[in-house]
């Protein structure tokens, strides 16, 4: 039987490799893609989702639009990453697939009341916003949720966003905060594993060789992406932080973490979105994730090309 996911995005290059690692891989079942403000604005993260689908010749699989603002601040974006689009490095045709009318977060909520308890993970890889609010708005279905497996956070790598904090948690930690406090099992991809995802000019270059559409599409949005890393960190590739996610539920052997309590910074002067993550079990908070910390590179984008070369 397929795990079946509910993927909450906000494509976002990275995020939209790790839809097309998801669609490429039959132990993965996509009922539906929720988007969310975060990387780009809502306008554009809905449409670079459908962008996707279309890419990849599913339109089969709905997309829900979420919410376009943090629960309660203002929307904090990431062009100089990702560009004017959110997926610049490829020039993809506008979308035919239709949005869905019905909200992300209705969408979230009846989905997990129609399927059997805790049959569904959540995949969020970008700000919790809709995850958060359709808890807030249905607390019951925290205990229908199967696991929430997101990528955020950091703890030794510290932040990308600001010196404490990582963009996913910094833009809306309100939303963290009810996700972390909630009960459900969490799986958390932090900047400590997936700045080990590097890309190389080798995988690259095999993805741009790929025949059809979406190998070079992924060769492209790499291509884009990796100039922010190499001018930020003088890494000789980028981090392909989101399909991390994806990545562990297919192959959790390739990564290494420890079960821990990470709390949410919201009121910090420094440190507002830190994930305090209690590594090394100083206090007595009881684990509340398994926080990831290293990842098997060469495993990984192993995984990724030999799925990647199945997409058309």
């Amino acid at each position: 039987m397929a795990q079946k996911i509910i993927i909450d995005t906000d494509p976002g290059q990275d995020d939209a490799v790790a839809i097309l690692l998801a669609l490429a891989s039959p132990e993965l079942e996509v009922l539906g893609i929720t988007a969310v403000a975060g990387n780009v604005p809502l306008a554009l993260t809905e449409r670079n989702a459908r962008k996707i689908l279309e890419l990849a010749g599913r339109r089969d699989i709905p997309v829900h639009a979420g919410c376009a603002a943090p629960l309660s601040r203002p929307l904090v974006t990431a062009e100089h990453v990702h560009g004017r689009t959110g997926l610049d490095g490829i020039e993809l045709p506008e979308p035919s697939l239709p949005l869905q009318t019905e909200h992300a977060v209705d969408f979230l909520i009846r989905t997990l009341h129609c399927q059997p308890a805790g049959s569904v993970t959540l995949v969020p890889i970008g700000p919790l916003t809709n995850i958060a609010e359709a808890l807030r708005r249905d607390p019951s279905i925290a205990a229908r949720i199967g696991r929430i497996v997101l990528m955020g956070g950091a703890y030794f790598e510290v932040g990308n966003i600001t010196p404490a904090a990582e963009f996913n948690i910094f833009v809306d930690p309100e939303a963290a905060q009810v996700v972390f406090a909630a009960g459900v099992p969490l799986v958390v991809l932090p900047l400590d594993a997936t700045h080990q995802a590097l890309t190389s000019r080798d995988w690259v270059a095999r993805m741009r060789a790929l025949p059809g559409r979406c190998g070079p599409a992924v060769a492209s949005w790499t291509d884009f992406f990796e100039r922010f890393d190499r001018e930020k960190y003088g890494s000789l590739g980028a981090p392909l932080h989101d399909p991390c996610t994806i990545a562990w539920l297919l192959r959790p052997d390739l990564f290494e973490g420890r079960q821990i309590n990470v709390e949410i910074e919201t009121r910090g002067e420094f440190t507002t979105g830190m994930t305090v993550a209690d590594w090394w079990r100083v206090s007595d908070r009881p684990a509340n994730a398994l926080f990831i910390r290293s990842l098997d590179r060469g495993g990984l984008f192993d995984l990724l090309g030999s799925r990647l070369a199945r997409l058309p």
